[in-house]
């Protein structure tokens, strides 16, 4: 890890070359005494707009920091500097009324909610925090509609491998069921939506929605590329790609995975912050963690094959997750606040994207993402460098060993890459941004629809005592655990504007540079390694 290659300065962007210490050009203008305070100023200008305007840091193999490209907006460039969101006094509580819905009202939803919903403005209060950046990307999720809207019959194409169709009318939810998902993942959907409209009741509008649960996205950009053609279905879904346009929602997960015994997401999040304190980063084990199932993907049987040996120690410690013996133990192996105990912890996606990645990037460690082909809702706002490590997919154990080497020799930066993955999670992925981004996207997609939305004949009407009254076991701890109690007091996050082309051309490029300069470290460390004898 100390060969000279480690020392030399890589530059940011395609400028490999360029320095402000190089003073060759200004050697005339020197020698005028009263240019010397113009000078002055004029660097002084420059470093507090690269200080304002500089988004995210990284540092080159020495242990260096790489300034980022210009800034293209006004967001915070900590979790910190967000403004948090005004308190005001709580609203009396509407808790669940199983006794009613069991004796009084025989199994039908009670007429007690509230279909008003208003926040009195206190002057003295600050506004509407302004929700997180990854909040523009609704927008282009949504483009593809932006100039067309969506038509009864685009709604109706998305019913080929949709599990149900959600209908809000007036504040109340109705479901179509087409076919039951893998486990409880269409339960706690509807649940999750359920809790919205008590959070913010009578306030997202009227609308028809299709939702598929599998993992995979299906609606291929390729079919729906021609000038003239038809518009793309729009269908609802927990992940997508650079090849699709299913619109990305929060996964079910935020309101429990009862199968696997994970809690909800306020719950597990607080549970995660206290086993953070329980050992310190620089405490923790110096090797990179992953324990999952390795069964769902290739690519995860690859990664088993970086588990250490007789022959070879690549950094990574890596286990099989038994979950049918999880269960008949009572998952004491598999708490996830018990898991932060690596410095350094992987994440690889399964069959798709993997609801994962939250816990690993929440544990003050640093992630190594290996290249992911999905993405969900949030995880478009990480920069690599900045908010994870990115390693290679094609050949994951040197790129593992070169990231865990790397860390281990420069902890201060190591660390702090771990930590801003952490307060993101920790502060821009609280559950109070997971309703409002459910919100606005919501808000935004009934804005595009062409057609005044109807409750479907075979619908049945939904609300929060219809499905925890009923339920048992983990299904119904989870549902009172995440059950809204009363109405937000604060309004939704402001909505960021979208991106203009530029802008989102620039995030792109951004995220593409630092990868490639990763790759560019890990090639001459490798290279390096190859020619000693």
């Amino acid at each position: 890890m100390r060969d000279s290659s480690f020392r030399q300065r890589l530059a940011p962007w395609n400028s490999p070359h360029f320095s402000f210490s190089d003073h060759r050009l200004f050697k005339p203008f020197l020698k005028s005494p009263a240019a010397f305070s113009l000078i002055f100023l004029l660097a002084g200008a420059f470093l507090s707009t690269l200080i304002l305007y500089s988004p995210w840091t990284a540092w080159n193999l020495s242990g260096n920091m790489i300034k980022g490209s210009a800034k293209f907006h006004s967001y915070p460039d900590s979790t910190s500097e967000i403004p948090q969101r005004p308190h005001r006094q709580r609203q009396v509580d509407f808790p669940l009324d199983c006794t009613s819905f069991n004796n009084v009202t025989s199994g039908a939803c009670p007429a007690t909610y509230p279909t008003i919903w208003t926040v009195e403005e206190d002057p003295n209060l600050p506004p509407s925090s302004t929700c997180p950046e990854y909040f523009r990307w609704i927008h282009e999720d949504l483009r593809p509609w932006a100039q067309t809207g969506i038509t009864r019959a685009s709604l109706e194409a998305a019913k080929q491998t949709a599990n149900f169709r959600l209908v809000i009318v007036n504040g109340t939810a109705y479901v179509e069921t087409y076919e039951k998902s893998f486990q409880t993942r269409d339960t706690f959907t509807l649940w999750g939506i359920l809790q919205l409209l008590r959070r913010y009741p009578g306030k997202v509008p009227d609308l028809e929605l299709m939702f598929d649960c599998v993992d995979w996205p299906v609606i291929l950009t390729a079919n729906f590329s021609e000038p003239n053609g038809p518009s793309p279905p729009p269908l609802f879904r927990y992940c997508g790609n650079d090849a699709t346009l299913d619109v990305v929602f929060p996964d079910w997960s935020f309101w429990g995975w009862s199968e696997i015994n994970i809690k909800p997401w306020e719950v597990l999040l607080k549970d995660l912050k206290e086993g953070n304190k329980r050992t310190p980063w620089k405490n923790r084990e110096a090797y990179a963690y992953w324990k999952g199932n390795p069964e769902v993907a290739e690519t995860r049987k690859d990664l088993l094959k970086c588990n250490v040996s007789d022959q070879q120690d690549w950094n990574a410690r890596v286990f099989a997750q038994d979950w049918m013996k999880e269960s008949q133990q009572g998952y004491k192996e598999s708490d996830l606040a018990n898991q932060c105990l690596h410095r350094y912890k992987i994440y690889i996606e399964g069959s798709a994207w993997s609801v994962s990645e939250k816990y690993i990037l929440a544990c003050d460690s640093v992630a190594l993402i290996v290249k992911p082909h999905y993405y969900d809702f949030f995880t478009r706002g990480l920069m690599p460098l900045h908010h994870y490590w990115p390693v290679k997919d094609d050949d994951k154990c040197k790129s593992i060993k070169f990231a865990v080497d790397w860390g281990n020799s420069h902890k201060l930066k190591a660390k702090a890459i771990g930590k801003a993955a952490s307060s993101f999670i920790h502060e821009e992925l609280k559950m109070d941004y997971v309703y409002d981004y459910m919100f606005h996207l919501l808000s935004e997609y009934s804005k595009l629809l062409t057609f005044k939305p109807t409750i479907p004949s075979n619908a049945i009407e939904l609300c929060s005592e219809t499905m925890a009254c009923p339920a048992e076991g983990l299904t119904k701890k989870f549902m009172m655990e995440s059950l809204v109690k009363s109405p937000a007091d604060s309004k939704p996050c402001a909505m960021p504007p979208p991106y203009d082309p530029a802008s989102l051309h620039l995030v792109l490029r951004r995220k593409e540079n630092s990868i490639k300069q990763v790759e560019e470290w890990e090639n001459t460390f490798w290279d390096a390694q190859s020619r000693q004898p």
